[in-house]
């Protein structure tokens, strides 16, 4: 049974007059309540509070949070600057963005976060397309280690004079399904490899792991959830028994010189943006920090490691400060046709569906982040950033921290709908595999596969009500 609307639940023999007096709010209110589920707290245009920025254009997740001072505006633009523009070979005459690799995946963080929007996986390994990046490991005594040769992140880039490790090799299969209704679906399964090994062969045990750009957009807002509210949404052991058993992923935060909770990346592997932005400046774009002051070439490469640098560290403690705060502070784009019933009915099923189990809807960001804007806001991210089992399906099989190698992080959800308008395509998940929102779902599967059955089992109106409701934030 649903339940009553709120606004009447307390109004023991109400009268007339009553009634009237609260007739507008009724009107106002109720319409959001429908079937017991109270919509408000499903979604509101403004999905990241006072940093929303209403726009829908090419250049959506580009603009700077709504409501920053002028000090921060200024900061953010010079963060931009470092964040598009290429970094080039040392030693140059441009002393502030010398250094680039001397292995590396890309020039700029733009080369991977176009238009600070999605990467998508290349169709071959011919393919120049930058976004796409694989993570390697061997088992260790206590975790997984560096691949010895190739180190932990293939680099299939370099500069002059020191080779390329290799390329990204990705052959698909197709995998065909019916919905219960008899409706035909295709999925297509990766299998990843190393081609043109440049040192040889890697170790016959190494974890392939790959990993695909995400938007950039709001990672301050939910740098600024509490930790506290974070672990009031793991649920480690399932002690309510629904199957959904969402745990933190604790990292080591170099710069507090302490374990932390992770909340950023594809297996909640990093705590801080800060942390998130150097680890990509020297594991993307071979570029050092305080935080990471190594140079990333393996005892192997002789010739990486004789490189010239462009200075220890290559990116100071002002740029990355800066650069971090681009990041903290770019908007959110708002939700769209919020008044749309179907719109209302697919958010309606993404909660009946137990999708907002895990990709929870609502937060409210603390009082204690160092950037005033983002303190004390309500967003609806669709995240609860912590690691679930996804299933066979979409294991990696690496551990990376406390993660295991069938959990990933919660990704968020909010400027999904934008992601064909900013970046071209809609190619979803981890790796890209899926080619549209309805594959990323029916990929669903371990923790998430009662969700995925039950939109499964749902009609074709309301999948498409449901992937409407998704393609609006």
């Amino acid at each position: 049974m649903p339940r009553p609307c709120p606004i009447l639940k307390h109004l023991a023999r109400p009268s007339a007059a009553l009634l009237l007096a609260v007739l507008t709010i009724l009107v106002m209110g109720c319409q959001f309540y429908q079937r017991g589920i109270d919509l408000r707290e499903v979604y509101d245009e403004r999905l990241g509070g006072d940093t929303t920025a209403f726009t829908d254009g090419k250049s959506a997740f580009e603009l700077s949070a709504r409501n920053l001072d002028t000090p921060l505006r200024r900061a953010f633009e010079v963060g931009d600057s470092f964040f598009e523009q290429n970094w080039v070979t040392a030693p140059a005459s441009t002393k502030a963005r010398d250094g680039l690799g001397p292995t590396m995946n890309a020039l700029s963080c733009s080369s991977c976060h176009s238009h600070d929007g999605r990467a998508r996986p290349p169709e071959n390994a011919e393919d120049p397309v930058r976004g796409l990046l694989l993570r390697l490991s061997i088992p260790g005594p206590d975790g997984p280690v560096a691949e010895p040769v190739y180190g932990d992140q293939l680099q299939d880039r370099s500069i002059l004079g020191v080779p390329p490790e290799g390329r990204i090799g990705i052959i698909y299969t197709d995998i065909s399904g019916n919905y219960p209704d008899g409706t035909e679906y295709s999925l297509r399964r990766p299998t990843y490899g190393i081609e043109d090994p440049a040192f040889g062969l890697v170790h016959p045990e190494v974890m392939i792991s790959p990993r695909i750009a995400p938007s950039t957009i709001g990672m301050g807002l939910l740098e600024a959830i509490p930790g506290e509210d974070m672990l009031a949404l793991a649920d480690p052991d399932d002690a309510n028994n629904d199957g959904i058993s969402g745990r933190a992923n604790y990292v080591w935060d170099i710069r507090n010189d302490k374990l932390s909770l992770g909340r950023f990346g594809w297996k909640a592997n990093q705590p801080t943006v800060e942390q998130q932005a150097a680890g990509a400046f020297l594991g993307d774009i071979g570029i050092t920090s305080s935080l990471l002051p190594d140079q990333n070439c393996p005892q192997a490469q002789s010739a990486c490691a004789q490189a010239p640098n462009g200075g220890e560290p290559e990116l100071t403690e002002a740029r990355l400060e800066k650069v971090t705060i681009y990041t903290q502070t770019l908007a959110v784009p708002a939700m769209r046709n919020t008044e749309d019933d179907e719109v209302k009915q697919g958010a309606r099923l993404f909660v009946q569906s137990q999708c907002s189990a895990c990709h929870t809807p609502r937060h409210e960001t603390g009082n204690t982040h160092p950037l005033e804007p983002l303190r004390g806001q309500v967003i609806y991210p669709y995240t609860d950033l912590l690691l679930h089992d996804m299933g066979e399906g979409l294991a990696d099989h690496r551990p990376d921290g406390l993660a295991s190698g069938t959990e990933w992080r919660t990704p968020p959800l909010w400027g999904i709908g934008l992601v064909e308008v900013v970046n071209g395509h809609t190619f979803f998940l981890h790796d890209g595999r899926a080619r549209s929102l309805e594959e990323a779902i029916l990929w669903h599967d371990g923790e998430a596969k009662e969700s995925r059955d039950n939109f499964m089992g749902l009609t074709l109106e309301e999948r498409n009500a449901l992937l409407k409701f998704l393609g609006s934030l």
